[in-house]
């Protein structure tokens, strides 16, 4: 089973301050958490070991591996801490620096594909992800990966001079909530999403 692990260390824990901490809701009969993910409702059952999203008018959908991770690590490593509203770099997240390099660099290059030539175009993704504008680079949003991980992601456009440039970047709590891999998935997640929403 995938996250077999990640499973063992979900089942083990207080149902209702793991709801507690990750800002999301604890149901029994059958256990399951209902979190919301990139705005879209997902189930994570506890009996069944199973994770899928709810959305309505659509039947459930197994969630797929990076989704899994995103979850399952969420549920367990989640705090109940206000955000910092401080946004820092990836490498300024403890071991990121390091972390954050060759394979698992973050993939600004596909934000600077998909909105480098009109940056206006990251808003048309707002709705869908329920984010809000801010007043970075030449356009930049900050959406909800999970209840307790905002991301900020700004997009500077290409000119005659300079190509195309992005920037993800984190409350400074984001590594209290996840590990770095879980991380790494849900920009990866959130990233895909904003643009196969403007495709």
């Amino acid at each position: 089973m995938a996250h077999e692990g990640l499973w063992k260390q979900l089942v083990g824990l207080d149902c209702q301050k793991t709801a507690k901490r990750a800002k999301c809701q604890y149901l029994s009969d059958p256990q399951r958490y209902v979190v919301t993910l990139l705005n879209s409702e997902y189930v994570v059952n506890l009996s069944d070991r199973e994770v899928f999203s709810i959305q309505s008018g659509l039947s459930p959908a197994a969630a797929e591996f990076l989704e899994q991770l995103c979850l399952l690590a969420y549920l367990i490593n989640a705090q109940d801490l206000p955000l910092a509203n401080k946004l820092v770099g990836p490498g300024v997240l403890p071991g990121g620096q390091f972390f954050f390099r060759g394979l698992h660099s973050l993939p600004i290059k596909k934000l600077e594909a998909a909105f480098g030539s009109c940056p206006e175009r990251l808003y048309q993704t707002m709705e869908r992800f329920g984010s809000k504008r801010r007043e970075f680079g030449d356009a930049s949003i900050e959406l909800y990966v999970l209840p307790r991980f905002p991301l900020t992601i700004v997009v500077w456009g290409s000119d005659e001079e300079f190509g195309a440039r992005a920037s993800i970047l984190f409350d400074q709590t984001a590594a209290l909530h996840l590990p770095l891999d879980a991380l790494l998935a849900g920009v990866n997640l959130a990233v895909d999403a904003v643009v196969m929403a403007c495709g």
